[in-house]
């Protein structure tokens, strides 16, 4: 009995010390809180998913109709500007340009006639001009005959009207010439749409007709691009996109080289948004377009619309409240832990807040929320924030 005496008191000190340890641990001990540290070039970045496609993109075809039989590329082709890539049958046409070429032959030849024609009636008319003018003047001295002088200045009229239906006749010849050599142009010109040629220096992506199909007018053959205008069609959220710049830096990582990053910047921003999913349409291209890329292939896209030079970041996590552009936050002064309503910038890709005002001069800025924290408590950083 004296012994279970002796303990009650003992045991009841230990428990009451426990309770006190306990409370202390609990309550009083000072909690250790991870802080942020101010960062330096921040690179703030906006994410989209897209597709590699090409600026310049065009379906070849004949502007008339016919028959092919000549095709001279394949897919995956490189092919110069103005290289053939097709011909149609073309036997009917070149009979019409030979026969359009005989046809200027012809008008030229009748041009001749007509100038040597003229050449002819203006010898005439110069030699009845004279005849008439001494005429003229005998009939005055009553040597000739009034007779004769005027049969002389009817000859001389008549030779005059010769020479201007000759006259006449060349600008007939002439018109006929010019016709003929249009006729002869434009019986060519179809000619030469018998000929498919590159409009730009192009790649093959397509070939839609082989040999020995009869075409209609338009009827696309091939299907081409050019290689050098290759970018990706970025699709970016309309709450995001909204400081994107044509020139901005990116990066693209396509989907069949996930380990790699192409450089590339913003080239064009569309605008029309798409309606239905509210994503702003980018376009961004490559510096240097990789040789294995592949059009229709899905991408991802980094652009970096902000640097800062520097920064307090905080993740969203460590945050109460978060609200457009302000939130709560655990800080550490002087030792104790208080909260702080500040404004918050930027959100990086990982989550984290620029954190731009706020923050009492010398205060840190919690980056976890833990269990115990109460303002007013006592704190200790529990690691020094990264440079």
């Amino acid at each position: 009995m004296t012994i279970k005496r002796l303990l009650g008191p003992g045991l009841a000190l230990l428990v009451a010390a426990g309770l006190l340890t306990a409370l202390w641990m609990a309550f009083l001990r000072p909690v250790a809180v991870a802080v942020a540290g101010s960062q330096r070039d921040v690179a703030v970045q906006v994410f989209g998913l897209g597709t590699v496609e090409a600026r310049i993109a065009s379906k070849a075809g004949f502007k008339i109709g016919g028959v092919l039989t000549d095709l001279r590329a394949d897919l995956g082709d490189r092919i110069a500007r103005g290289a053939v890539l097709a011909r149609l049958d073309d036997r009917e046409q070149a009979a019409r340009v030979a026969r359009a070429e005989a046809a200027v032959q012809q008008a030229e030849a009748s041009l001749q006639k007509a100038g040597a024609g003229l050449e002819k009636v203006q010898v005439n008319y110069a030699n009845a001009k004279r005849i008439n003018e001494r005429r003229q003047k005998l009939v005055q001295t009553n040597v000739t005959s009034v007779e004769s002088a005027e049969s002389a200045e009817a000859a001389e009229d008549a030779a005059r009207a010769d020479v201007d239906l000759a006259t006449s006749d060349i600008a007939v010849a002439r018109a006929n010439v010019s016709d003929a050599k249009a006729q002869l142009r434009q019986e060519q010109a179809a000619l030469d749409f018998h000929t498919l040629t590159a409009p730009y220096e192009a790649m093959v992506i397509g070939r839609l007709k082989e040999l020995g199909s009869a075409l209609g007018a338009g009827e696309p053959v091939l299907a081409l691009i050019d290689p050098g205008t290759i970018w990706v069609l970025a699709y970016i959220d309309e709450s995001k996109a909204g400081e994107i710049r044509v020139g901005q830096p990116a990066e693209i990582v396509l989907r069949s080289l996930p380990g790699e990053r192409f450089k590339g910047k913003v080239a064009r921003i569309q605008p029309e948004s798409d309606r239905v999913n509210e994503e702003r349409r980018v376009e961004v291209a490559f510096n240097r377009i990789p040789d294995n890329a592949s059009l229709g292939e899905q991408a991802e896209v980094y652009i970096t619309t902000v640097r800062l030079a520097q920064a307090l970041l905080v993740p969203e996590s460590a945050i109460i409240g978060l609200g457009r552009n302000s939130g709560t936050v655990w800080t550490v002064e002087d030792g104790s832990l208080r909260q702080r309503e500040v404004t918050l910038g930027h959100r990086l890709l990982d989550g984290r807040y620029e954190v731009t005002g706020g923050v009492p001069e010398g205060a840190k800025v919690a980056i976890t929320l833990g269990s115990g924290l109460r303002a007013g408590r006592a704190a200790r950083i529990a690691s020094e924030p990264a440079p």
